[in-house]
């Protein structure tokens, strides 16, 4: 497996990983609820993520095995992360750890010096363990709970 930035082409490929891993993997969030589901993924469209991916500011990783796009993350420059989904398949095998960790990377390498987040219900024991705390009030999203979290960075050396 190895990280790399997305490209144009990717925008697709990338699109059905979101839209699966929140379908798939974030029930305890949307509780099986089809107009949550359709509100959250309402702006997961190939078209969404090609603009995404060429937004100023913005880096769009993907983690990927061969022509396999396995997860799919997005960080801006002053360090918020809006995006840190896996494929179903590839949940528990340290890809979204991997991912995250370049999202950071890449973060820091742009200046940031804190990260910050949204997490959801599903992924909030995942981003205590990498170093993350609770950093205000949970907010309401697209029918979910979402939790602000935030870490500090690491000086770059």
């Amino acid at each position: 497996m190895q990280t790399r930035n997305a490209r144009p082409e990717d925008a697709t490929a990338a699109c059905d990983v979101l839209r699966r891993s929140i379908a798939e993997l974030c029930v305890s969030d949307h509780r099986n609820d089809p107009a949550i589901v359709t509100r959250w993924q309402a702006n997961k469209t190939p078209e969404s993520v090609g603009s995404w991916i060429a937004q100023p500011g913005n880096s769009v990783l993907l983690a990927v095995e061969g022509d396999s796009v396995l997860a799919v993350g997005a960080v801006t420059d002053s360090g918020e992360i809006s995006l840190n989904y896996v494929s179903p398949e590839a949940r528990f095998r340290g890809v979204s750890r991997t991912l995250l960790q370049a999202l950071e990377a890449r973060a820091s390498q742009r200046g940031a010096t804190i990260c910050t987040l949204t997490s959801t219900e599903t992924a909030l024991r995942f981003y205590r363990s990498a170093g993350y705390r609770e950093a205000g009030t949970p907010t309401g999203c697209f029918g979910t709970t979402g939790y602000p979290m935030a870490k500090a960075l690491l000086p770059r050396p």
